[in-house]
């Protein structure tokens, strides 16, 4: 089924959500959900965005609340932690939020932080949990000589890495900078997440040979299909993911993870405990490093207690309305 304009507009709700630690430069996130025949989904395309990016985020929200998606082939998927770009001193006290985990993922390359900030984080974090396994999240914000001096100090620091993700910003970069690393003799995998969901061909970095394994988040790519059809196209390892997302929106990566037929890696559901508040009544928070399958009914009175500005709400209207005709939906 696919909706009118109206139909989004008829429910649409805008929230603001307190984060209890800054995220990517961010204190809260707002986003904007809806109610379809399938249930409450969410538009959480970041702000900075132009309209043909959240465009395909919103097509992902209407798959999730007005149309078909594919039945899972399991109940519970594992999930790591994910460290944000805290001082030091803080990372114990917010992966002490995380409860039981086995996998962290460290976010790296703060444009207000140096590498030497983000190698003494790494630390803390291996000197707290010597037997976690580690990966890296610089959202291409190194430079090549930046990512292999990183990836040397930690080499000699005898910390092993289960993967680096999107550790430059191009594709071009990328490749290489795994050039690099085979010259070196590292053992690093490279992931891509930005290479895969903002290039016009999502298989271009696979075909350019600059990575090891995809990070896939269904929302970015045009929704549940859209990302299992890209994992199918796919030679590479999968590793599911999200993008900061409330309970509402985490559902849906949550189902695109149980939909895979393989998970080889902790899936990055986990965010979750960021969140100082939520839209659910069932927040969707790991357990002993677990998420079960289930789609959590909405809390009307977070709708009411996190509701966004008057004036937001108005412009996520007007973004909803610009995205709605690029996917050519009628009012």
């Amino acid at each position: 089924m696919k909706p009118r304009l109206n139909d989004l507009v008829a429910t649409a709700k805008v929230v603001s959500i307190p984060l209890r630690t800054k995220f990517r430069g961010l204190t809260e996130r707002e986003l904007l959900v809806f109610e379809g025949p399938n249930g409450w989904s969410e538009w959480a395309a970041f702000t900075e965005y132009q309209d043909e990016e959240a465009a395909t985020w919103l097509q992902a929200a209407i798959e999730w609340g007005f149309e078909k998606v594919p039945e899972p082939v399991r109940k519970r998927v594992p999930v790591n932690a994910i460290l944000p770009a805290v001082p030091t001193e803080e990372v114990a006290k917010v992966l002490g939020r995380a409860g039981q985990f086995s996998t962290v993922k460290i976010k790296v390359a703060d444009p207000r932080q140096t590498t030497a900030d983000d190698l003494a984080r790494i630390l803390e974090v291996r000197n707290l949990y010597p037997n976690t396994k580690l990966r890296l999240d610089a959202n291409g914000g190194y430079s090549v000589a930046q990512a292999l001096e990183l990836i040397a100090d930690l080499e000699k620091k005898s910390i092993d890495l289960e993967f680096f993700e999107q550790p430059v910003a191009t594709i071009a970069e990328l490749a290489e900078l795994r050039i690099e690393i085979s010259k070196r003799g590292q053992k690093v995998k490279i992931a891509a997440d930005e290479s895969v969901r903002r290039a016009s061909d999502p298989l271009a970095v696979e075909l350019a040979g600059a990575a090891d394994l995809l990070v896939l988040k269904s929302a970015p790519l045009g929704g549940i299909n859209s990302a299992l059809d890209i994992a199918r196209a796919s030679q590479l390892e999968i590793c599911a993911s999200s993008a900061m997302q409330s309970s509402i929106g985490l559902a849906a990566e949550l189902h695109f993870a149980s939909c895979l037929p393989e998970l080889k890696y902790d899936a990055g559901l986990g965010t979750g405990f960021l969140f100082g508040g939520d839209l659910t009544t069932d927040r969707l928070i790991p357990e002993n490093g677990i998420l079960e399958l289930r789609r959590p009914e909405i809390n009307t009175s977070s709708l009411e207690i996190l509701k966004a500005e008057d004036h937001r709400y108005d412009w996520w209207i007007a973004r909803l309305e610009r995205c709605s005709r690029i996917l050519g939906l009628e009012s």
